[in-house]
């Protein structure tokens, strides 16, 4: 039933209170049949207040985390948040209510860009291609009147408590300009930069304008900000897995490093042999045969103590014929 219904659909907003059975159950199956069929699919929901426990809480968590995987666009609003723009005396029926009035705005601000003609038309392609495959999202809402009217609605709209974030680093913006036929052209120049300096420098964003002489002085402002979390990380994480596996492979042009000292004593082992060669003739062979097999530091340390001794015994040869000499006379007499 749940396919017939949304059957032919172009866009489908899945709203949800999460925590609850039905919200965090259904919520996702519902949002997969739709992405399934080729719907862009846009979900819309509140978390808990915070007395609701935190049980409720964590199934929230949950049913958010499952329902991102199934949408293209996910926008949520939490419901303590409604404290921060309500009456301090509000009551808990009241309080309700304004959570299903936030999440009526969200899904009546993206229809109204999509629907409403105007001098700068939004249509359904502008949309998707911002939200598409964007992860989480953000929706501000501003209005105001009088002096700086449409700087001050942008701020409203860019800072609003109703978002769980800032839209800063944002790759895809929607910007929808509601007023009256005096609206300057300055306004919507100097309005705009707040949210072209907030959002990523390459962004995609997209300006709307409906001219609506009925709202007055009063200027409304709605921006859709999306695509800067999930979809970036994971790119970003997978360079990282190349870059840790970099350095393992650098590693082994380090191993020539390692064997130049073992170059440098073979070479100290052949000057050590060179000088007992032109004092005696025994210790050569000897030496000739040591520096052929590339041995560890031990034997060439052996070798240096052999090249030591090679030093006192041309001392001790030439002293001995020197006594021969001397004694030789006297026997043969």
């Amino acid at each position: 039933e749940i396919t017939a219904a949304l059957e032919g659909a172009d866009m489908v907003f899945v709203t949800a209170g999460e925590g609850g059975g039905t919200g965090t159950g259904a919520a996702p199956v519902v949002a997969k049949i739709a992405r399934d069929a080729g719907a862009l699919t846009v979900g819309v929901v509140t978390r808990p207040f915070s007395f609701e426990g935190n049980r409720r809480a964590a199934q929230a968590e949950g049913g958010v985390t499952t329902l991102r995987e199934e949408v293209d666009t996910l926008i949520v609003i939490p419901n303590d948040r409604l404290l921060e723009i309500s009456d301090a005396n509000i009551s808990v029926l009241d309080a309700f209510r304004a959570a299903d009035q936030v999440l009526l705005s969200g899904v009546q601000g993206i229809t109204e860009l999509i629907t409403t003609p105007g001098l700068i038309n939004v249509d359904f392609n502008d949309v998707k291609s911002v939200m598409k495959d964007a992860g989480s999202a953000l929706m501000g809402i501003g209005a105001a009147t009088g002096e700086d009217r449409a700087l001050r609605a942008v701020e409203s709209a860019i800072s609003s408590p109703l978002l769980e974030a800032s839209i800063d680093g944002a790759h895809g913006v929607l910007m929808f300009f509601q007023g009256g036929s005096d609206l300057s052209l300055q306004e919507v120049y100097s309005s705009s930069q707040l949210v072209r300096e907030a959002a990523h420098p390459e962004a995609n964003i997209i300006f709307g304008n409906v001219i609506d002489d009925a709202l007055g002085d009063e200027i409304r402002v709605t921006v859709i900000a999306a695509g800067f979390d999930e979809a970036t990380d994971t790119a970003l994480s997978r360079p990282t897995v190349s870059r840790v596996s970099a350095p393992v492979a650098q590693q082994r042009p380090a191993a020539p490093e390692a064997k130049a000292p073992a170059a440098e004593t073979t070479r100290i082992t052949q000057l050590s042999t060179r000088r007992p060669q032109h004092r005696a003739d025994v210790a050569a062979p000897v030496r000739e045969a040591a520096p052929a097999p590339v041995e560890t530091p031990a034997a060439v340390e052996y070798e240096e103590s052999e090249s030591e001794h090679s030093f006192e015994v041309p001392r001790v040869y030439p002293e001995a014929p020197e006594k021969e000499e001397l004694d030789i006379p006297p026997f043969l007499r």
